[in-house]
């Protein structure tokens, strides 16, 4: 069986391939190769032998060349473009590229599917089926590398379909290895985890010791509310989580994001904003209102303009730093677990 080399270290690379009968300084070419240069198989890699060549292709695979992409969806303006990849195993994940002024960024599913069951999401209608490896998350980054070269991703949020603090190892262990100078070199403070607030794996955060952005889905303040639109409050409730993003924030020094989508009537009330403000009142936090994307079947809709506008003014009022979030690939389904969902529909 053939060893699978993506996301493995120099050190390991150069172990794989000395007990293969290769020299060691292979190794670092092909490293170069893969994370520098993004080139994913061994014959285009030009300064290898060709005998080295049929070792490496009969002993090793590397995973971005064997992706099979099942859908490929590009938004109208041009800026948001959504893959569904089939990995080896035959399971599907979403990942989306963000073309942004200052550069790209990629939002990349840390589970195959979710079982956080959040009401208002796709990407936990079929449950979770499994964690993904950290070289399935790197894959994602540099799949879209590729694709843009000589361009790179700068920037990277694990904000796609799963939880990532239940595949902590994991999804930290991609994030340090996309850091890395010899890799994509990506700066921690360009790196986000996004959270629906499972509070042991914030806690393991604070004590990393490494500047990553923290966001929170809170998405309501009132305890019945977010519990009937997020079934994890029952276990971690929502004033537990801002304590311990609280001390998040003070361990790293970063800003915690608060992400809190707008449901008409649900709540986007002048009482849901200004209670929201009382929690949030002298905290590190920011917070990301998200307009609700209509899901007719679940009785969920956009509040008018108005609405959304006096809410946004209510926070400021209490001096809570907040934005309305800019609205990217609404037309290809780029949204959390959508198109996975459709695929599987269909199938």
């Amino acid at each position: 069986m053939k060893k699978e080399i993506f996301g493995l270290t120099p050190e390991e690379l150069q172990q794989e391939f000395v007990a293969a009968g290769l020299k060691k300084f292979r190794a670092s070419q092909v490293y170069q190769w893969l994370y520098k240069k993004c080139v994913f198989k061994f014959e285009e890699m030009h300064n290898l032998s060709k005998a080295d060549i049929t070792v490496l292709n009969e002993k090793f695979t590397v995973m971005p060349a064997n992706i099979n992409i099942l859908t490929r969806w590009k938004s109208s303006d041009g800026l948001t473009e959504k893959l569904l990849l089939e990995l080896q195993d035959g399971n599907s994940l979403e990942t989306v590229l963000m073309h942004h002024d200052y550069g790209y960024s990629v939002c990349v599913s840390s589970q195959v599917g979710c079982a956080m069951a959040c009401a208002f999401c796709a990407s936990g209608l079929n449950g979770c089926v499994r964690n993904l490896t950290s070289a399935e998350i790197i894959m994602q980054v540099y799949l879209f590398n590729s694709m843009i070269a000589p361009q790179q991703v700068s920037r990277v949020v694990v904000m796609g379909s799963g939880e990532p603090m239940l595949n902590y190892d994991e999804v930290t262990g991609a994030l340090k290895f996309l850091h890395r100078e010899d890799t994509a070199f990506m700066s921690y403070r360009n790196m986000t985890v996004s959270t629906c607030g499972i509070i042991p794996g914030i806690e393991r955060l604070a004590e990393e010791n490494i500047p990553i952005n923290l966001a929170v889905s809170l998405h309501a303040v009132k305890d019945d509310v977010r519990t009937q639109l997020m079934p994890v409050n029952k276990g971690f409730p929502f004033p537990s989580v801002i304590a311990a993003a609280e001390k998040y924030a003070r361990a790293s020094g970063r800003q915690v994001t608060y992400e809190y989508i707008l449901i008409k009537d649900k709540n986007d009330s002048p009482e849901d904003a200004q209670l929201l403000s009382n929690y949030l009142k002298f905290k590190h936090a920011s917070v990301n209102l998200i307009p609700a994307n209509p899901v007719p079947e679940k009785g969920f809709e956009r509040p008018p303009a108005k609405r959304i506008e006096g809410f946004l003014r209510i926070l400021q009022k209490n001096k809570i730093n907040a934005t309305i979030r800019k609205e990217m690939g609404k037309d290809i389904n780029a949204a959390c677990g959508q198109l996975r969902a459709k695929f599987n529909d269909n199938k």
